[in-house]
């Protein structure tokens, strides 16, 4: 399962590992752009295994879209065809817009972190695999499903929102510090931004109460 930033926060925290399964994330440089070509390469190696790959949509922009032409031209010689790239599209360059909010208190800067919208699933179909789109988190297992499914590799676009944080479960003062400067700044999502961070903490509060494990 390759993964880059900023999808890199939330495997971390959600996705459990077991015996037996692999994984490879984009390293400590957070190099934006591995995902599809780590799962090309994993499934070279390992033809006959089911191969996962989590992506945001700046860096499947950035490298996804063309190495998912490789793909397209090797997948026939899989003994299992079982190959998804899911791409996580918010429109911003998310990791980045994040760091600066929390490292140096800078609100989003529009120019440099807006991304273009593309049609991810419709361009995997122009390819000959399958593509899936899903808005709605109620569809999303059976968009999962579906693509696993497949009898070629498959695209899942899951349209997310870039205002829901990738706060750990313990944030520093510094980063909090920070993160109200970006607010104060002029940050043009910062009231999405303070009430979906509320919300999280809050879910989490309720996650760790007696009971609830």
């Amino acid at each position: 399962m390759p993964t880059p930033a900023p999808s890199t926060n939330w495997w971390a925290r959600y996705l459990k590992v077991r015996r037996g399964m692999m994984a490879s994330l984009s390293g400590t440089l957070a190099t934006m752009g591995p995902a599809v070509p780590y799962a090309n390469a994993a499934k070279l190696a390992y033809p006959d295994r089911p191969v996962i790959a989590f992506s945001g949509d700046g860096a499947a922009q950035m490298i996804g879209n063309a190495e998912l032409v490789t793909t397209a031209k090797y997948w026939r010689r899989w003994s299992n065809p079982t190959f998804v790239l899911c791409v996580f599209k918010n429109r911003d360059l998310n990791q980045v817009t994040w760091e600066q909010r929390v490292l140096a208190g800078d609100p989003r800067y529009v120019v440099s972190q807006d991304v273009p919208d593309f049609p991810f699933a419709r361009y995997a179909e122009l390819l000959g695999l399958t593509g899936v789109t899903v808005d709605d988190p109620e569809e999303l297992g059976d968009a999962w499903e579906r693509v696993l499914a497949a009898d070629r590799p498959a695209l899942l676009e899951v349209v997310v929102d870039p205002e829901v944080p990738p706060l750990p479960p313990h944030i520093t003062v510094t980063q909090a510090e920070k993160m109200a400067e970006a607010m104060i700044e002029g940050d043009p999502e910062r009231v999405g931004v303070l009430e979906k961070s509320l919300l999280g903490k809050l879910e989490e509060l309720k996650e760790s109460l007696p009971g609830r494990s």
